[in-house]
């Protein structure tokens, strides 16, 4: 639980740093001379170099564990923050921003598969998933708001440099305090379904005897259009927003704006009776109410933009942690890196084509309305079968007394 608590306090700081820049990006870029499109395409960089990292992530994390990984994208980060705080033109800022993408890619696997081999069992690891969450999105309630006062108050370049310090310095703290678990509890995260596959082969062996890769074998690759498709919708409004603006005041306005989304994901991820749910009917919940915000903000309902940014917000709430418990569920605690560099990997494609899309077509129509496609086609391929039934949410609940 040690572990757990400063690990979850690395997080805060990283993801407080990470999402502090979101509302500066753009205007800094801008201030340069940025086109849109090209702004589009340096987001769309940072994420693309995202996926060589998560595919070496996947196997050196599970081989070498989680630790060296924390610590070397923390400080590997704040480098080259520190870095970007002098660049002067934008294809310099390109090109500090995806060696970024490439360094940052390690974090995610490494947090992720720490925190599910921390668990003791399918209940607890529920548990530490979603404090991961909470941490996520509390970092993310007040870092926008941080990063565009600080952008309002100091400029770009110093902003960026405070920022670096920040995360080089929670970097080498990292090593000194993050601990490798001694024992990992593979036989109560086996997912159900890969156990009554086996139980007429098995009647007289304890679970024990059930092969790790087993549950890994049964994952469906059309789980990860989930990530691609929601990436897809969380680069457009990542890009889209900052573009209301490059004041002072504005930025700081885009800042207020990127945190009513995340106290949207805070109000739902506090409704701690959600995790009661089946994370496949989580899931697809959450995407419902996503892709209909997003067809709001593309058709301009006469709805608040605050108000539907909170609905965008409340949706993300519900879908992180859920879509992390169904692929828990689908998969095998002997491959946990693996499978979060997966989920890595689906995350950096659709922060690379959201972007990217948004800047070739918002000249013709809205780039919402290609979150909405996306969003809607991810769903179709998240038809329901059997494998999402299974699990330990399948079983009966346990009453003691």
């Amino acid at each position: 639980m040690k572990t757990a608590i400063w690990l979850y306090l690395f997080l805060f700081v990283a993801f407080f740093d990470l999402h502090a820049q979101y509302p500066m990006l753009t205007p800094f870029a801008v201030s340069m001379g940025a086109a849109p499109s090209f702004i589009g395409l340096m987001m769309g960089m940072y994420s693309l170099t995202h996926l060589p990292g998560n595919i070496i992530a996947g196997y050196s994390v599970d081989r070498y564990g989680s630790r060296i990984f924390i610590s070397v994208s923390l400080i590997g980060a704040g480098i080259l923050l520190l870095f970007q705080s002098r660049v002067t033109d934008p294809w310099q800022l390109l090109y500090v921003r995806s060696i970024s993408g490439f360094v940052l890619a390690f974090l995610s696997p490494a947090c992720m598969s720490l925190l599910a081999k921390l668990a003791k069992d399918h209940i607890h690891q529920g548990k530490l998933m979603a404090g991961n969450g909470l941490v996520h999105t509390l970092a993310s309630v007040i870092s926008p708001a941080a990063g565009a006062w600080l952008a309002a108050s100091i400029g770009f370049n110093h902003a960026f440099a405070i920022l670096g310090w920040i995360l080089l310095v929670t970097g080498f703290i990292a090593i000194g305090f993050i601990r490798e678990p001694k024992e990992v509890f593979p036989t109560a995260l086996v997912p159900v379904g890969a156990l009554r596959s086996h139980s007429s082969a098995t009647q007289g062996i304890t679970s024990t005897a059930v092969p790790h890769d087993i549950a890994t074998s049964s994952v469906p690759w059309s789980v990860f259009t989930l990530p691609i498709a929601l990436s897809c919708a969380q680069g457009i409004l990542a890009f889209e927003l900052p573009l209301l603006g490059t004041s002072s005041s504005e930025i700081m306005q885009i800042g207020i704006l990127f945190s009513i989304v995340s106290l949207g994901a805070l109000s739902t991820l506090a409704l701690l009776f959600l995790n009661r749910y089946m994370p496949y009917k989580r899931t697809i919940s959450g995407m419902l109410l996503l892709a209909i915000s997003y067809y709001g903000m593309a058709m301009e309902w006469p709805i608040s933009l605050f108000m539907l940014l909170f609905l965008i917000g409340m949706a993300k709430g519900i879908i992180f942690p859920a879509m992390t418990s169904l692929l828990l569920q689908l998969s095998g605690p002997s491959r946990y890196g693996r499978t979060f560099s997966i989920l890595s990997i689906s995350l950096s494609i659709g922060s690379f084509l959201g972007p990217v899309v948004a800047g070739a077509v918002r000249s013709y129509m809205s780039p919402y309305f290609i979150s909405f496609f996306a969003l809607m086609l991810a769903l179709v391929f998240l038809f329901p079968r059997t494998a999402f039934f299974s699990g330990p949410y399948a079983q009966p609940a346990i009453h003691h007394h």
